[in-house]
């Protein structure tokens, strides 16, 4: 279970799309150090339950290879047993030669035996070393996988670094620009320029006004004319002698 738990989380880990994962998290960089320390963990641990994998792996082919050399030497002492019957029984002492035929017939049925226990043995050592090369396979991709975070993680940090020198300057270049001293001249020329016009204006109107004035003049002119000619009708004098006097 343990083994098929951490190739279980190798094989998730692997599958994990990092870009993907960056692009929907609220904050990249915490989620970068996240998967740094979960592959950094997984890592441990994978290597851990490989290391495991590969003793007991180990062990049963130090058992199968036990079992191979224990079948080889029951398989050789049948053999001596066998001859030692042939030689005892051309002798003519059957009784020994039938002890030894029987040695050798244990000794046979011991190498079945490891025979057997080797045979049986060898699809799991077989399997075993197909999972132990996955799981190898797995964590070397694992380690990859967490360069790749370092990686990314060391140019997001470049990036964000970057983006706040430029936000800096920004700032300091707008507040340059708030204190600007040629602002603060067009903003003086332009009150300059409102206070010319508003005198310009009242002498506009002041002149507006004594036009209107020597205006008055000129017709109360020609009303004391007319009051004059009047009068002259008047008194029977001739307009012309009015005009004249």
């Amino acid at each position: 279970m343990a083994k098929q738990s951490i190739f279980g989380r190798i094989s998730t880990l692997m599958k994990a799309n990092i870009n993907a994962l960056l692009d929907s998290a609220e904050d990249p960089q915490k989620m970068l150090d996240q998967l740094v320390r979960d592959y950094t963990n997984s890592i441990a641990d994978a290597e851990s339950a490989i290391a495991e994998t590969i003793g007991n792996l180990r062990l049963l082919e130090r058992d199968h290879q036990e079992d191979v050399q224990a079948a080889a030497e029951w398989g050789n002492k049948a053999l001596a047993a066998s001859r030692k019957a042939d030689e005892l029984r051309k002798a003519g002492n059957t009784t020994d030669a039938d002890k030894f035929d029987n040695l050798a017939k244990i000794a046979l049925q011991r190498q079945i035996s490891e025979e057997n226990e080797a045979r049986a043995i060898a699809p799991t050592i077989a399997t075993q070393n197909e999972v132990v090369d996955k799981l190898k396979e797995g964590l070397n991709g694992m380690k990859q996988k967490l360069e790749q975070l370092r990686s990314k993680r060391s140019e997001l940090l470049a990036r964000a670094k970057t983006a706040e020198a430029q936000n800096k300057v920004h700032d300091a270049v707008k507040s340059i620009d708030v204190l600007d001293p040629t602002s603060e001249l067009g903003r003086f020329e332009d009150k300059v320029r409102r206070q010319e016009a508003l005198a310009a204006g009242k002498q506009e109107l002041a002149a507006s006004s004594l036009d209107a004035q020597f205006n008055a003049l000129e017709d109360v002119g020609e009303l004391t004319e007319v009051e004059a000619r009047l009068a002259a009708l008047k008194s029977g004098t001739p307009v012309q002698a009015a005009i004249e006097n």
